[in-house]
């Protein structure tokens, strides 16, 4: 099995090696690698009213764009603003059950929320919401365990409280769905 990192637009070469070590080690036993080419951000998905891109529709491309390619899962990275309708915003999105995430940057940063930058902070932030989007593509739902990386985050407080890995009872689902 293996999980491919994909790069939507320009994307810092130290998040994706951060994601790519750490997925391996939480997702044990999948490879993940960064995929070489880059997807460029469809402008499709921009919605000038509300200043976001529709992340279903990047969605919906990412399947596309990776469909002659030979991996299992497809985590795309973004550095928008994302929402679906009725929320004003997402911090990524994943098919349910399905090969394809997504999950943007834009909000994970310190100073975003007038903070000063924390590189290791917004690295664990990254991390958290791949892995928790992944999650979703291997038929995990939330979790209502706060410490547990498929918790709904509602705001970035959330984010920063859980952990960045299963809980037992999401870990034993993620091992039968892995291996069916």
């Amino acid at each position: 099995m293996k999980i491919g990192l994909l790069k939507i637009g320009t994307i810092d070469d130290l998040i994706l090696n951060h994601l790519k070590e750490n997925i391996t080690k939480i997702f044990a036993g999948i490879e993940c690698e960064v995929i070489p080419k880059i997807m460029p951000i469809p402008e499709s998905a921009f919605n000038p009213a509300r200043g976001q891109y529709h992340s279903s529709i990047i969605l919906a491309r990412i399947r596309k764009f990776t469909e002659d390619m030979h991996y299992d899962r497809v985590l795309g990275i973004v550095n928008v603003d994302l929402y679906v309708p009725h929320l004003n915003f997402v911090f990524g999105e994943a098919e349910f059950p399905g090969k394809c995430a997504l999950i943007s940057l834009f909000r994970l940063k310190p100073e975003f929320y007038g903070e000063q930058p924390n590189d290791m902070l917004f690295l664990e932030r990254a991390l958290k919401e791949a892995v928790h989007e992944l999650g979703h593509t291997f038929g995990l739902r939330h979790c209502g365990n706060p410490s547990c990386v498929m918790f709904f985050s509602n705001s970035i407080i959330d984010t920063d409280i859980k952990g960045a890995s299963f809980c037992d009872e999401c870990a034993k689902k993620l091992r039968i769905e892995k291996f069916e």
